[in-house]
C-alpha cells in the first residue's frame, strides 16, 4: 500500500488537506456566480454544504476501498475512484434537488450533469496531481538512497595495513588471538560493504566499535586505554551504519597513534529528552598534521548522510577544551528493531 499513488485518506491531516482544497475551490466558484457583489454567500454555504458533504463521504469510502485500489494497476484504480466520486455526486444531487425543489420527483438533469461533469474533470486533475507527486517522491528516494550509498561506501578502514602486520605477528605466538583478529577485521569490512542498510540498532554499531578497538588494542598495546560508558536502554536506538565506528576510529588515529605516550578514549551515549546524544573524546590532535584533514574529511563525511536521512534533527559538532579534542553527535530517539 506503500507504492498507492492515492495519499491515505483515513488520516486526519489529508482529509483536512482535502477539505481545504476543496473549500478554495467553493470560494472561487462563489466569487465567479456573483453579480452584484464580491461574492454570492448564500450560493458559497449552499455549495460548501454540498462540496463537504461529497468530499467527506467520498474520501471515507475510498479508505474503506484502500486496500484493494492499492492492488489494482493505476487506470483501472483511477476509473474505480472517479466512479466511486461520481456515484456520490450524484446521490446527493438527487437528494439536493429533492429537498430544494418545489415538486418533488422533478429533477434539473441538465444541472445535475453540468455537477457531475465538474466533478469528473477535478477528481481527474487531483488524481493526475497526486500520481506525479508519488513519482516525484519514489524518484527523491531512489536519489537519496543511491547518495547515501555512495557516501557509505566512501567508508574504508584505513588501518587494514597495520592491522594484517599485526595478525601476521601474532599467527607464531597467539594462533588463537590472530584468529580472533581476523575475525573481527572481516566484520568490519563486512559492513562497510553493506550498504542496503540505512538504519541499524545501537547494539550492532557498538559491536563493531569493540571489534574495531579490540584490534587495535593488540597493535597500540598499553598505549590506548578506553573508559565507556553507555546509558542502559539504548540497544535499539536507530543510528545509520558506520557513524560511530569511523568516529571511534579517528579518535584513535588522530589522538592516540600519534602520541609515544599515547592516551584515553572516551565513548559516551544518553538519551536527553527526545534525543540521543553520543559523545567521544580523545586527546587533541595536531592541528599542522596531515592527518587533520583526514579527519575532517571523515566528520563531514558523516554529517552529510545524517543530514540526508535526518535532516536537521541530527547534529555533529566538534570541539577542544585544552588538550580534549570532542566529538558530539545528536540523533533523535527512534527505536530500529531489526
Amino acid at each position: 500500500m506503500q507504492n498507492f499513488f492515492v495519499p491515505d485518506l483515513c488520516r486526519v491531516r489529508s482529509v483536512f488537506m482535502l477539505l481545504i482544497t476543496s473549500e478554495l475551490l467553493v470560494l472561487v466558484l462563489a466569487i465567479v456566480q456573483a453579480s452584484d457583489s464580491w461574492i454570492d454567500w448564500n450560493y458559497f454555504a449552499l455549495l460548501s454544504l454540498f462540496v463537504q458533504w461529497t468530499t467527506l463521504t467520498s474520501a471515507a469510502l475510498i479508505c474503506l476501498l484502500r486496500a484493494r485500489l492499492a492492488q489494482m494497476p493505476v487506470p483501472r484504480a483511477t476509473f474505480f475512484i472517479a466512479a466511486i466520486v461520481l456515484i456520490d455526486v450524484l446521490a446527493f444531487s438527487l437528494f439536493a434537488d429533492s429537498v430544494l425543489h418545489p415538486k418533488p420527483g422533478i429533477f434539473d438533469w441538465q444541472a445535475i450533469a453540468k455537477k457531475l461533469l465538474m466533478a469528473l474533470l477535478i477528481i481527474l486533475m487531483i488524481l493526475r496531481y497526486f500520481y506525479l507527486q508519488h513519482q516525484w517522491q519514489k524518484q527523491r528516494e531512489a536519489e537519496m538512497q543511491a547518495h547515501l550509498t555512495a557516501l557509505q561506501a566512501r567508508i574504508q578502514p584505513h588501518f587494514l595495513f597495520n592491522s594484517m602486520n599485526t595478525i601476521a605477528s601474532l599467527i607464531a605466538s597467539d594462533p588463537e588471538q590472530a584468529e580472533e583478529a581476523v575475525l573481527d577485521l572481516s566484520e568490519l569490512f563486512r559492513a562497510s560493504l553493506r550498504t542496503g542498510d540505512q538504519l541499524i540498532p545501537m547494539s550492532k554499531e557498538l559491536d563493531l566499535c569493540q571489534r574495531y578497538l579490540a584490534i587495535e588494542s593488540l597493535r597500540l598495546g598499553p598505549r590506548l586505554k578506553l573508559e565507556w560508558h553507555i546509558a542502559d536502554g539504548l540497544e535499539h536506538q536507530a543510528i545509520p551504519p558506520l557513524t560511530l565506528q569511523p568516529l571511534v576510529e579517528n579518535a584513535v588515529y588522530h589522538g592516540i597513534q600519534p602520541r609515544p605516550e599515547g592516551g584515553k578514549v572516551r565513548i559516551e551515549a544518553e538519551a536527553r529528552g527526545k534525543y540521543v546524544y553520543l559523545l567521544v573524546q580523545n586527546p587533541k590532535p595536531d592541528n599542522n598534521s596531515s592527518q587533520h584533514s583526514g579527519n575532517q574529511m571523515a566528520l563531514s563525511n558523516i554529517q552529510a548522510r545524517l543530514q540526508a536521512l535526518f535532516g536537521d534533527a541530527a547534529v555533529l559538532k566538534h570541539s577542544h577544551q585544552g588538550d580534549v579534542y570532542t566529538v558530539t553527535l545528536r540523533l533523535p530517539e527512534t527505536t530500529q528493531y531489526s
